[in-house]
């Protein structure tokens, strides 16, 4: 069964944000956009380049009204450790979500339970805590937030204009199309 169109299980975690421990529930996801940045391990390899690339172009997604939440199987105190010691996490403004209890990855249906970590997953929720983009990558192939940047405006344009859809490589400004008999085959 696909996640698309679920609302976000609830859910009741600790997260180190801004330099301090803070709780995060279901509940902060209502009445804005949010992405869940699902990724294996803090101290690894891929991770740090994916959530540095984030943490490049998180005002960005703030600019949209979007809120990231990287999410690990990792504590809140790993996370801590991990800001402190690389320049690349430093960069992060975002909430890290520790996940110890596999509840997210089990919700978000991303964990693998023999590792005890989280597949790459990206979840894009609607203000709503409806899940509308779910993303699943391979634990070697990196994300790029340009790209995600992109795929969350089309989800907030399609929100926002019912009726409507974006064409694959849509752009903000790009046309869009109307789906109606009139463009079976012609497209």
């Amino acid at each position: 069964m696909s996640l698309i169109n679920t609302e976000v299980k609830p859910f009741n975690t600790q997260a180190y944000h801004n330099g301090q421990f803070v709780e995060v529930t279901e509940a902060a996801l209502k009445g804005k956009w949010s992405v869940f940045f699902f990724y294996p391990a803090d101290f690894t390899f891929v991770c740090p380049t994916e959530l540095g690339d984030l943490a490049d172009n998180y005002a960005e997604f703030q600019k949209i009204g979007v809120e990231i939440y990287s999410v690990s199987t990792d504590t809140h105190f790993t996370h801590k450790a991990w800001h402190d010691s690389s320049d690349e996490i430093k960069k992060i403004q975002y909430p890290m979500l520790g996940d110890a209890t596999w509840t997210l990855s089990r919700n978000f249906e991303v964990l693998i339970e023999a590792a005890g970590l989280a597949d790459r997953g990206t979840f894009v929720i609607d203000p709503e805590g409806k899940i509308q983009i779910v993303e699943i990558n391979a634990g070697g192939v990196g994300r790029d937030a340009t790209e995600l940047l992109r795929k969350v405006k089309a989800a907030q344009y399609v929100h926002a204009h019912p009726g409507e859809v974006c064409p694959a490589k849509w752009k903000e400004g790009e046309a869009t199309l109307a789906p109606s008999i009139d463009l079976v085959g012609k497209i």
